[in-house]
């Protein structure tokens, strides 16, 4: 559905410019309107990390494959500005309370990786995020807060479709407010509004990333009355496919009363 995904990076781009421009002195902003447009996230079919890269992981203190931060697991990305103070923090917050909220477990369900656009934060600054932003005791101590040089940036970004610029004005980078969801292999599965999120639909978007690797059979069950909405970003019920499954049930449900009467022994006149 392209025109939803369209609505979907306008909508992501507009909440962070928009709060970066609250925050920014207008005559400091020096973005051209050609530039702006880079900033949107569009990976394409078959997008996906190139799990080979590596980075320094901040929470380990050690040199990490993207393969070994994803862990054969769902995973969320979150492309981060650990030195952003303006929306980074809620994107961050919102998304550990969304995690918490998911009754999935970290580190065994799915897998959180952070990521620095800006090459020049260090594992200082990763770290001083997360204890400022992700103080959920379930996630803390398994999330990988990766940061690496300009070369790497660029290349899982670009793999990624996400486009960022650096505003020289305010010495910032304007982003997307959006969180990828990688399924195990690595591959995008989804775009997600870290901005958004709940409990909920994560846990529904994690299960679909999986292939069946996480979550029990409820999950799988909801997610046949439950569709994408990538407009909203949510998961909304499927009225017909609803109606479908419920005739189906009930078709199942008079075949085997049927069978049930047809084999009760007849009583004797």
């Amino acid at each position: 559905m392209p025109d939803a995904r369209l609505l979907l990076r306008a909508a992501l781009a507009s909440v962070v410019l928009g709060l970066a421009i609250l925050r920014a002195d207008p005559a400091a902003a020096r973005l051209t309107q050609a530039e702006l447009a880079r900033v949107a996230v569009a990976p394409g079919p078959q997008a996906r990390v190139p799990l080979d890269l590596v980075f320094l992981d901040a929470t380990r203190g050690r040199s990490l494959r993207l393969v070994e931060a994803i862990g054969g697991r769902p995973t969320l990305l979150l492309p981060v500005d650990y030195t952003c103070g303006n929306v980074c923090d809620p994107m961050l917050s919102m998304s550990g309370d969304a995690l918490a909220a998911t009754g999935l477990a970290a580190g065994r369900d799915y897998s959180l990786v952070l990521v620095g656009l800006d090459p020049r934060d260090d594992a200082a600054a990763a770290r001083h995020m997360l204890d400022q932003d992700l103080n959920l005791p379930a996630i803390a101590g398994r999330v990988s807060a990766l940061v690496g040089d300009e070369a790497a940036v660029r290349r899982l970004t670009g793999a990624l479709g996400y486009g960022f610029v650096r505003d020289p004005g305010t010495d910032s980078i304007a982003h997307p407010a959006a969180a990828l969801l990688l399924t195990p292999e690595g591959r995008v599965a989804r775009i997600l509004s870290p901005l958004a999120l709940n409990g909920r639909d994560l846990r529904l978007a994690m299960v679909e990333a999986s292939e069946g690797r996480v979550g029990g059979l409820g999950d799988r069950l909801a997610l046949l009355c439950y569709g994408f909405d990538a407009a909203r970003g949510i998961y909304t019920p499927l009225i017909q496919r609803i109606l479908s499954v419920a005739a189906g049930a009930t078709v199942i449900a008079l075949a085997l009363l049927i069978l049930y009467l047809s084999r009760r022994p007849r009583l004797a006149p």
